[in-house]
């Protein structure tokens, strides 16, 4: 009973007076101070026991995500291989091995680069290529949604703390950097990646393949777009082997990029949409859409739902679903939600 008595006021009487102590002083710091979820998008970067500086773990430590992608990819790849290889001879063209043909033909398939050194002459092959063409597209796309982000977003701090070299900045600076410009530095990324891709993609061709300079970037840029003339293409089992992994990427890489770059310019007609509400003046025609109890008084909580319906982040929908859970929990139906309302509701 003693210890009830002594905990009390620390629970009760405190919590009442500093609550009645923060509206009095600061009442326009409340809603700043109020904790908010965690982005269901934001993935925080981890940091070492210190505290001080961001983890650099492997990028080989598989996400269960990548994982599955990986998965699915090695199963279109053996299938088709295995597939492909069983009709070997009803594929016409530039054969050389055929274990390797077999795995490259369903890389310039699922990546719809498509040469024509490799063609299937025969129905069967044909109507097996058409399955594979849209079977790997599916995986494309999925490696697009699931990895490529992914091994993007675990180069992000490396390019914040390149940018930042010279300066000496925090993990914290560094996680508000990286969430402020997200987009804008998975674009840079990307696009770093693809240089080098396209770099080693042309030496490679002119040096293995032995063709010409400008011939071998014009058969690089044929690859990554997926424009395969089929004039240039790779000939040698060496070529073939290094292109069962570099036209995957290099394309996928060219894919994620527009879709940054397109993101990217989403996100800044988002902001100057932003701004512009946040600096246009307030009428009354405003403060009555924003009054929503129609009590002809506006308050802080419902200026900036009207805010945030206005710059497109929230609409009418969105209020009626959270409001719907709020009627949910409150079980007294008293206007506000207690400890005790919370726990009726999830044990009803």
């Amino acid at each position: 009973m003693a210890n009830d008595g002594a905990n009390q006021p620390l629970l009760v009487g405190q919590s009442d007076h500093i609550h009645q102590s923060n509206q009095k002083a600061a009442p326009k710091r409340r809603y700043r101070r109020c904790k908010s979820a965690p982005l269901a998008n934001f993935v925080p970067v981890e940091v070492d026991r210190t505290g001080l500086v961001p983890s650099s773990k492997s990028i080989f430590e598989l996400h269960p995500s990548f994982k599955k992608v990986v998965m699915y990819l090695v199963v279109y790849l053996g299938v088709g291989a295995v597939c492909f290889y069983l009709v070997g001879r009803q594929i016409s063209g530039n054969k050389t091995n055929g274990i390797l043909d077999s795995v490259y033909f369903c890389i310039v398939t699922m990546t719809t680069v498509g040469y024509g050194d490799l063609v299937p002459n025969s129905v069967a092959t044909k109507l097996l290529a058409c399955a594979f063409v849209f079977s790997g597209m599916a995986v494309v796309g999925l490696i697009l949604s699931e990895a490529a982000d992914y091994l993007v977003e675990k180069q992000e701090i490396l390019l914040v703390k390149a940018l930042h070299i010279r300066q000496k900045v925090g993990p914290g600076e560094i996680l508000k950097e990286i969430e402020a410009y997200r987009v804008k530095y998975k674009c840079l990324t990307v696009f770093g990646f693809l240089l080098v891709l396209i770099l080693v993609g042309t030496i490679f061709l002119a040096t293995v393949e032995k063709l010409d300079l400008i011939d071998a970037f014009y058969c690089v840029c044929c690859i990554i777009t997926t424009l395969g003339y089929g004039d240039r293409s790779f000939s040698t089992e060496a070529g073939r082997i290094f292109a069962i992994f570099w036209i995957l990427t290099s394309t996928l890489c060219l894919a994620q990029f527009f879709l940054y770059v397109a993101e990217l310019n989403i996100e800044s007609r988002q902001r100057a949409l932003v701004k512009w509400v946040l600096t246009r003046r307030i009428t009354s025609v405003d403060l009555e859409a924003a009054d929503l109890d129609d009590d002809g008084v506006v308050g802080a909580a419902e200026f900036i739902i009207y805010k945030l319906k206005e710059m497109g982040k929230i609409n009418e929908e969105d209020i009626l679903l959270v409001m719907e859970e709020f009627d949910t929990l409150d079980v007294d139906q008293s206007g506000t939600l207690s400890a005790s309302d919370i726990t009726l509701a999830q044990s009803s």
